[in-house]
């Protein structure tokens, strides 16, 4: 009966004791956060309540295991699967505790700071901090399971011995990998492109949405994504139209013929821009920029807070004075000739021998002599 009651008691109340300091934990936690809405933190906190558990659960389990008597044969390598379960589970909590604080700290700014240029910088900073800290956390907790075993502690005098070749050789390996890693971190703390960047890239306009160590995801307006390595940021030329200020000024082109309304057309041009909620109202212009024999090029400039906005007013200004001209103007808009051109009186014809002139005295006959 002692067998049976002995392994209940310790197994089953190592996992009670996890629930109810659990369950106490979470309610600390949640009034906490009532209490203090201004602050995310508790609430971040309290989705670490799983690794926290577990946390709990391996350590109460490794400490009792023994009064158990459970597996005595085996009890090393369950043992050992414990001590691993805990460091797994610790690991997972202490990136779960700075991702909330990083979170929170991110949140306090972001209410304080209106730029949101300088938020965008302090997020793309804060990512990539935050990956920095789970891949170290990472590797130190891999590291720890491995210590371990008996034989990763054996072998650890040799491989410390050999770490000066080790690291040459990954570093020749890796070159690519760890010139992506230092790119990576150039772009976060130089300030060279932040996420939620407006960016032309290989001559696709997109926004910046996802920067790690290694690459750069950009979303283009047609909801596509591209992938490029960091140190394409760092070696070659790219637009940033987010860069000092997302103000930006656009252009729209019209090809109308030479009898244009140019007047006409700037008084609708303002009545448009005034209509359009995307227009930011800095400034808007119309000029004729170009001629030809045919027709004349005229630009039409505005102005808006935003790529997006400015891409929204430049499509209802194209739309609105086109309709406008086919209503109110069809002869400003531009004509192909079908028929040849109406030439004045006495103009030659090109390909057309001209007609030679008589004179009076060509028809006259000839005046015969007077008889004797």
């Amino acid at each position: 009966m002692e067998n049976i009651l002995r392994p209940l008691i310790v197994i089953g109340g190592s996992v009670l004791l996890t629930l109810i300091i659990g369950w106490a934990t979470d309610r600390l936690m949640r009034k906490a956060d009532e209490r203090h809405n201004e602050t995310p933190l508790w609430d971040l906190l309290r989705r670490a309540r799983v690794p926290y558990q577990l946390v709990l659960c391996a350590a109460l389990l490794r400490g009792a295991y023994d009064e158990s008597k459970v597996l005595e044969e085996h009890k090393v390598a369950v043992g050992r699967v414990l001590t691993l379960v805990l460091i797994g589970a610790a690991a997972w909590l202490a990136i779960r505790i700075a991702a909330a604080v990083v979170e929170t700290t991110y949140s306090r700014y972001a209410r304080v700071h209106r730029d949101p240029a300088r938020v965008r910088r302090v997020r793309t900073q804060v990512t990539l901090i935050m990956r920095v800290v789970s891949a170290v956390v990472g590797v130190v907790a891999v590291a720890a399971m491995l210590l371990t075993f008996p034989a990763m502690r054996a072998a650890g005098a040799s491989l410390l011995a050999s770490a000066g070749i080790l690291g040459i050789v990954a570093g020749v390996a890796a070159q690519s990998t760890l010139s992506n890693m230092f790119a990576g971190f150039q772009i976060a703390f130089g300030d060279m492109v932040r996420l939620g960047d407006t960016v032309v890239v290989d001559n696709e306009w997109g926004t910046v949405e996802e920067i790690t160590l290694t690459f750069l995801t950009v979303r283009t307006w047609d909801e596509r994504r591209i992938t490029m390595p960091v140190s394409y940021f760092t070696s070659k030329a790219f637009e940033n139209w987010s860069r000092g200020g997302a103000q930006m000024t656009g252009t729209i082109f019209l090809h109308l013929d030479h009898s244009a309304p140019m007047e006409k057309m700037r008084e609708r041009l303002r009545d448009i821009l005034r209509a359009c909620p995307a227009w930011d109202g800095r400034d808007y212009g119309l000029v004729v920029t170009d001629s030809t024999p045919s027709t004349i090029e005229v630009r039409a400039l505005v102005t808006a807070k935003d790529a997006d906005d400015l891409w929204t007013v430049r499509v209802a200004v194209r739309e609105q004075l086109i309709s406008w001209l086919v209503e109110q103007h069809p002869y400003a808009l531009p004509r192909v000739n079908a028929t040849d051109a109406a030439l004045p009186p006495g103009f030659p014809v090109p390909g057309r021998i001209p007609a030679r002139r008589t004179h009076q005295h060509d028809h006259q006959p000839a005046a015969r002599p007077d008889r004797p």
